[in-house]
């Protein structure tokens, strides 16, 4: 009885390996992509004549969101203007990272920075406050309070970040912290 126990499980687990693998395989076929950095151009055309998505080349999903000061931003207030937002949490090693490279990117260059704090996560706001204060970010943080921006973005790890250009249109992605060079390199790519 065990043996045939153990050998259902050897078969389900096997059976589950191979359905994982083909629907990840297929997703991956589906998004172009094979990694977690994903980067690309997009297909051109107007930007009002663009799908909504998380797809490169879509136009990014707006947003609104209460910042730390207590102000509301909205993601389409930043049209005309190239945007990094980058989802986050204090608790998180890779995003306490890459916060100093986030800094100085954003005082090196003229990105708008939009960093939303999974407060959801968090023990307080104090937290991230006391977190913004001793990294001396000057850059909007927002707080995702219901969690419904990192779920309409589909964000599961942290950090997660979407650059997207002057036209609202997303040119990169990363899911895990990135450094100043790369986030340069993704900048310089973007109009």
């Amino acid at each position: 009885m065990k043996r045939l126990i153990i050998l259902a499980i050897i078969v389900l687990m096997f059976g589950w390996t191979v359905y994982d693998l083909v629907i990840k395989e297929e997703e991956t076929n589906e998004q172009g992509t094979d990694g977690f950095m994903v980067s690309g151009e997009p297909d051109g055309g107007d930007p009002e004549d663009l799908e909504v998505g998380l797809d490169i080349g879509s136009t990014a999903p707006d947003f609104e969101l209460e910042t730390l000061e207590g102000d509301t931003v909205k993601l389409s207030d930043f049209r005309g203007q190239r945007v990094m937002i980058n989802f986050w949490a204090t608790w998180c090693p890779p995003c306490r990272a890459e916060m100093p490279d986030m800094q100085r990117f954003y005082e090196n260059t003229d990105i708008k920075i939009l960093a939303i704090d999974l407060i959801e996560t968090e023990s307080s706001k104090d937290d991230v406050r006391e977190f913004a204060d001793d990294f001396e970010l000057t850059f909007p943080i927002l707080f995702d309070e219901g969690e419904e921006v990192s779920t309409l973005y589909h964000v599961l790890p942290v950090p997660t970040t979407y650059m997207v250009d002057s036209n609202g249109i997303i040119q990169y992605k990363a899911f895990g912290a990135m450094n100043y060079d790369m986030m340069i390199q993704e900048y310089e790519k973007m109009d």
